[in-house]
């Protein structure tokens, strides 16, 4: 009778922890387990379970909030239900085989404070409703085949610390916006096919401590405001079509490691600056045309 009571009970928990979950919530993964070729994931979900039992699914209180499927072999497209899941907080796709698009629905995912589908093959724009995600504290897409402009929406995410959107075709300009994220500790939009200066309002990135935008064709001067960004760490701007002096206030920047501006049209006293620099820093400046030339500040 004991083992009978002790069975019914296991049961009613394990009913319940799948019930608890709203459909809304079941429908939109089980949505995203269906347009990912989930039968043929590395681990797959048993959809009879409990879904707080499903491999990568996290939930609390009865809500999903997060989802991590990174290295599972996702194979096919994101589904609209996506935005679904509400009350999701982290979203980690890394490293699989999406296509298509994202989902205008991810506008939907209010509470998300880390999205990262990086290392797939996703296709088209970064949808404007990004700028909907006010939570959002890290935004990693790098690694796929986005493409059109960045939309001036990234500018209303005030909790961003960390973008790093580089090796796509993103193209067109940088937009001023960016000036508005004042908690970034990080900004990667290297290897894309981005044009225009580097705006004025990087000015505004107190927090700073990477600017990586090497191998675009960004075009005008180095801001000297970027020798006033005290914790910046690495700078690399190489390969680019930028020219004018060098700021010699990039000299100023005592947190400075790693400086690579070669392969522009710059102009100045590279080995004084070189000079000026901090002691041991990694530093890259010939020009477009000219011999490689890098330097380890401070040493002979």
């Amino acid at each position: 009778m004991k083992t009978l009571k002790l069975t019914f009970l296991l049961c009613f928990v394990s009913a319940l922890s799948f019930a608890n979950v709203s459909n809304k919530e079941k429908n939109a993964l089980i949505a995203i387990c269906n347009a990912t070729n989930g039968d043929n994931w590395t681990v797959t979900w048993d959809l009879t379970s409990p879904i707080n039992t499903w491999h990568g699914v996290v939930v609390k209180d009865n809500k999903v909030i997060a989802l991590d499927l990174s290295f599972n072999n996702l194979k096919g497209t994101l589904p609209s239900q996506l935005g679904d899941l509400e009350h999701l907080q982290k979203l980690n796709l890394f490293r699989n085989e999406i296509s298509g698009v994202i989902p205008e629905s991810i506008g939907n995912l209010k509470q998300l404070k880390s999205l990262n589908i990086a290392f797939n093959a996703l296709e088209g724009r970064l949808p404007n409703v990004i700028g909907d995600l006010t939570s959002l504290e890290s935004l990693e897409l790098f690694m796929n085949k986005l493409e059109g402009s960045i939309p001036r929406t990234i500018g209303a995410l005030s909790q961003l610390e960390k973008i790093e959107i580089f090796s796509n075709n993103l193209s067109g300009n940088i937009p001023n916006e960016i000036g508005n994220l004042t908690n970034l500790k990080e900004l990667s939009l290297s290897s894309n096919n981005l044009t225009g200066g580097i705006p004025k309002t990087v000015k505004n990135l107190v927090n700073l401590e990477k600017l990586s935008l090497f191998d675009n064709s960004l075009f005008g001067p180095i801001p000297s405001s970027l020798g006033n960004l005290s914790n910046l760490e690495e700078i690399m701007l190489s390969d680019n079509l930028l020219y004018g002096m060098v700021p010699t206030s990039l000299a100023s920047l005592d947190n400075l490691k790693i400086l690579m501006i070669n392969n522009n049209d710059l102009k100045g006293d590279f080995a004084s600056l070189g000079e000026m620099l901090p002691d041991g820093i990694h530093f890259e400046f010939a020009n477009i045309g000219e011999r490689k030339n890098s330097a380890l500040a401070g040493t002979d």
